[in-house]
C-alpha cells in the first residue's frame, strides 16, 4: 500500500514551467506617458507639509480642538495638506471626508 501512495504523489507533482528567454521590454511610449502625467500636489502644498513636519519634530505642532501634541508623522502630513487646502493650493480632495 505504501508504494501506491508514493506513485500517486509522484504523478500529481507538477513540473516547474520553463521561462522563456526573451522578455519584452516596456515600450518607450509608455514611459513617456507616465512622466507627462499632471502633478497632484502643488509646490506650495509640499512646502506647507515640510513646515508642519519641522514643527512636529520640534514639538510645537498641536492638533485641532484638543490641542494635544502631534507625534505621528502621518498626522503631521494630514495637517499640512489641510492647511494647504485652506490656503487654496492644489491638493486633491480628502478621501476620508464624508
Amino acid at each position: 500500500m505504501a508504494t501506491k501512495k508514493a506513485t500517486k504523489k509522484a504523478a500529481t507533482k507538477k513540473s516547474p514551467a520553463k521561462k522563456s528567454a526573451s522578455k519584452k521590454s516596456p515600450s518607450k511610449k509608455a514611459a513617456v506617458k507616465k512622466s507627462s502625467a499632471k502633478k497632484k500636489y502643488s509646490a506650495g502644498a509640499g512646502k506647507q507639509v515640510k513646515t508642519e513636519m519641522h514643527e512636529m519634530h520640534q514639538g510645537k505642532l498641536k492638533s485641532g480642538r484638543s490641542g494635544k501634541k502631534v507625534t505621528n508623522p502621518k498626522q503631521a502630513i494630514a495637517i499640512g495638506l489641510s492647511e494647504a487646502r485652506k490656503k487654496g493650493e492644489k491638493v486633491p480632495e480628502n478621501p476620508n471626508k464624508v
